[in-house]
C-alpha cells in the first residue's frame, strides 16, 4: 500500500517536472520565432528610416516618432536638439550665439580717445575726440586694442560693461601690425572678465565668427558672418599693411577697430582692424589681425612699450610660373634674392644677390640672385611664408637660411636687422 502510494507520488511529480519543462521549451520556442520575427521587422525598419535620412534627413526620422525639431547642432559635444513647440524656441545656431554674447560681451570695451586739441572754423580749439573698442585681457586691467585707435590720444577712457568709465594709460603699441595694450589706471571696486584667447592656426573658409564691437558709439554690438578669406595683405587707410589678416564679412564699422573677432566657442581668434569700404561703412569686406599675432607681441608690449621685430637685410621676390621659366630657376617655390644691403649681415654670411636688372610689373628687380627655400628649417614657399617665419624672431638673433643657388642648396646663419614698416609694405608691391 505504502509502496504504490510512492509511486503515484513519483509520477506525479514526474508529470509536473515534464509540464514545467515542456511549457520552457516552449516559451524558448516562441522567444526563438518571436526574436527572428523583430529582427526581420527591425532591418526592413532600418531601410525605410535610411532611406528617409536620405531624401529628408534626421529632422525626417525624428519627426515620424512625433518629435518636430526645429534645428540640429552638430558640435564638439555631440548633437544637439531644439524641439518646436507653441512658445517661443530658439534654433541650435541663435542659441549658440547668445551663449557667445553672453559669455564674451563683459569682456568688450569702449575706448574713448581725446587727441591734440584742433582749431574750429570758428577759432574754437576743440579737442580731437575719436573711440574704438578694445578686450580685455586680464583682471588688473590690461586692454588688447589697435594701435590706430590709441596712438595720437592725449588721453583714454574706457567704458565697461557696468556703464561706468575709467582712465586708462598706454602701456606698448606696435604700429606695424596695428596693435597695443593700454592699461586702466585703478581696478580697485570692479570686477574684470578677461577675453579667451584662442588660436589662428586653424581657420577655415567658411567658418562661423562673431564679432562684439562699439560701433558708431553703440556699446557691445554683436554682428555675424563667417571666415570669408586668410592670410591676406591688406593696406590700410593710414598707408599701413597688415600681413596675413583674416578676411570675414561679419559687419565691422567705424568704433569696432580693436574689439575682437571671435570663434564659434567665444575664444578670440582675431583683433578687428580695417574695413575695405567706397562709403565709409561695412561692405562686406572687413578685416582682422590674426590673435596669433596679437599672443606673440602681447609680452614685449606689456615689458618693453615696443617690439623690436627682425628681418633679413635684403629685397625679396615672389616667386611665380612665369618668373621661374623666364629666370630658369631650378626650383618653383620661394623667395627670390633681388639685392642684398651692401656691408649687411645677409651679404656678411655669403648670401647673393642678382645682377641682371629686369621690369617685373611696376618694378624693377635683379635677376641671378638666391632662392630662399626654408628659415630654420621651416619651407618657404613664398613671400607670406618668409613674413610668418620671421615674425616671432627679434632684431639681433640669428636665423638659420637655406638657400638654392644654381641647384646646389647652401645654409647660412645670418644676423637680424630690425623690422620697419617699409619692409612689411615691400612685401605687397
Amino acid at each position: 500500500m505504502l509502496k504504490n502510494t510512492r509511486n503515484r507520488i513519483i509520477r506525479t511529480l514526474l508529470l509536473i517536472l515534464g509540464g514545467v519543462f515542456c511549457v520552457f521549451i516552449g516559451l524558448l520556442l516562441f522567444r526563438w520565432t518571436d526574436s527572428i520575427a523583430e529582427d526581420k521587422q527591425r532591418k526592413e525598419l532600418s531601410k525605410v528610416l535610411h532611406t528617409i535620412a536620405e531624401e529628408q534627413g534626421p529632422e525626417g526620422v525624428l519627426a515620424l516618432s512625433g518629435l518636430h525639431v526645429a534645428d540640429i547642432l552638430s558640435g564638439e559635444d555631440g548633437l544637439i536638439l531644439f524641439e518646436e513647440n507653441d512658445a517661443i524656441y530658439y534654433s541650435a545656431t541663435e542659441k549658440q550665439q547668445m551663449s557667445v554674447y553672453e559669455n564674451v560681451n563683459k569682456s568688450v570695451v569702449h575706448i574713448t580717445t581725446v587727441g591734440e586739441p584742433a582749431v574750429s572754423a570758428f577759432m574754437d580749439v576743440l579737442p580731437a575726440k575719436g573711440t574704438g573698442s578694445g578686450i580685455i585681457l586680464s583682471k588688473d586691467g590690461y586692454i588688447l586694442t589697435n594701435a590706430h585707435v590709441v596712438e595720437k590720444s592725449a588721453s583714454l577712457q574706457v567704458g565697461l560693461y557696468n556703464n561706468q568709465s575709467y582712465a586708462a594709460t598706454l602701456v606698448g603699441m606696435d604700429s606695424e601690425d596695428d596693435l597695443a595694450v593700454i592699461k586702466l589706471v585703478s581696478t580697485k571696486d570692479v570686477v574684470l572678465y578677461p577675453a579667451t584667447l584662442g588660436t589662428s592656426e586653424d581657420l577655415q573658409i567658411g567658418q562661423r565668427v562673431i564679432a562684439i564691437g562699439n560701433p558708431f558709439g553703440y556699446d557691445r554690438t554683436m554682428s555675424v558672418g563667417v571666415v570669408s578669406g586668410l592670410n591676406r595683405p591688406v593696406r590700410t587707410s593710414e598707408g599701413k599693411v597688415i600681413m596675413n589678416a583674416i578676411q570675414t564679412d561679419a559687419a565691422i564699422h567705424p568704433g569696432n577697430s580693436g574689439g575682437p573677432l571671435l570663434n564659434t566657442r567665444g575664444e578670440v581668434i582675431g583683433i578687428n582692424s580695417a574695413i575695405f569700404t567706397t562709403s565709409g561703412s561695412s561692405q562686406g569686406l572687413n578685416f582682422a589681425i590674426p590673435v596669433d599675432t596679437a599672443i606673440a607681441v602681447i609680452p614685449d608690449l606689456i615689458k618693453q612699450g615696443k617690439i623690436s621685430r627682425g628681418w633679413l637685410d635684403l629685397a625679396a621676390v615672389q616667386l611665380t610660373p612665369q618668373l621661374v621659366t623666364y629666370a630658369k630657376l631650378p626650383v618653383e617655390k620661394g623667395v627670390l634674392v633681388s639685392e642684398v644691403t651692401s656691408g649687411g649681415f645677409a651679404e656678411k654670411a655669403g648670401i647673393q644677390g642678382g645682377s641682371r636688372k629686369v621690369q617685373y610689373g611696376s618694378s624693377v628687380i635683379n635677376l641671378g640672385g638666391d632662392v630662399i627655400t626654408a628659415i630654420n628649417g621651416e619651407t618657404i614657399e613664398d613671400l607670406n611664408d618668409l613674413y610668418l617665419a620671421l615674425l616671432p624672431m627679434r632684431s639681433g638673433e640669428k636665423v638659420s637660411v637655406t638657400i638654392n643657388r644654381d641647384g646646389n642648396v647652401k645654409k647660412m646663419e645670418v644676423q637680424l636687422i630690425e623690422r620697419t614698416a617699409q619692409h612689411v609694405s615691400a612685401l605687397v608691391r
